[in-house]
């Protein structure tokens, strides 16, 4: 193994103006690539961690919006509740006004139809009267006797007024 200087030299001269050429042409895109690169991947990185951030976000706001939701849902069947128990004691109320409306109005006629009862009595009573009187009269009743079953039955017709 000879080693021979011009070689050397040669290799190293032309290993020299290869790398002085690539630094000129190549490397400068390769860099630039693989600047761009990076610069990609780091934007990447930034909006993934934005995206991460944004979606815990938006799941918080979710969670809040469900409890909200809860929350109004809750409030309605309250709500709904405490109406339905008002208008059930309306309605009581109202069926309690009803029936005492009901039974005084029964009772009026009750003593409508005692009341037309009576006079009825008191139309027949007295009916019967004159009945009783024409055949005392037919009888041919003296005077006193007559004055007497009068004075009886007009005392027994004002007792029972």
């Amino acid at each position: 193994m000879n080693f021979v200087w011009e070689n050397f030299v040669f290799a190293i001269v032309a290993f020299l103006i290869l790398y002085l050429l690539l630094r000129k042409y190549a490397f400068g895109a390769l860099f630039d690539v693989m600047e761009k690169r990076r610069a990609l991947v780091q934007q990447q990185m930034d909006e993934a961690a934005n995206s991460r951030t944004q979606a815990q976000t938006f799941v918080e706001e979710q969670k809040q919006a469900l409890a909200t939701a809860r929350k109004e849902a809750y409030d309605i069947i309250e709500q709904a509740r405490q109406t339905s128990a008002r208008q059930a004691d309306d309605i009581i109320a109202g069926a309690k006004e009803e029936s005492v409306r009901l039974k005084e109005e029964a009772a009026r006629d009750i003593e409508s139809e005692k009341n037309k009862a009576v006079a009825a009595l008191r139309n027949e009573v007295s009916s019967m009267s004159v009945a009783i009187a024409s055949k005392i009269l037919e009888k041919q009743v003296d005077e006193k006797e007559q004055e007497q079953l009068v004075g009886q039955y007009l005392k027994e017709v004002g007792d029972k007024q």
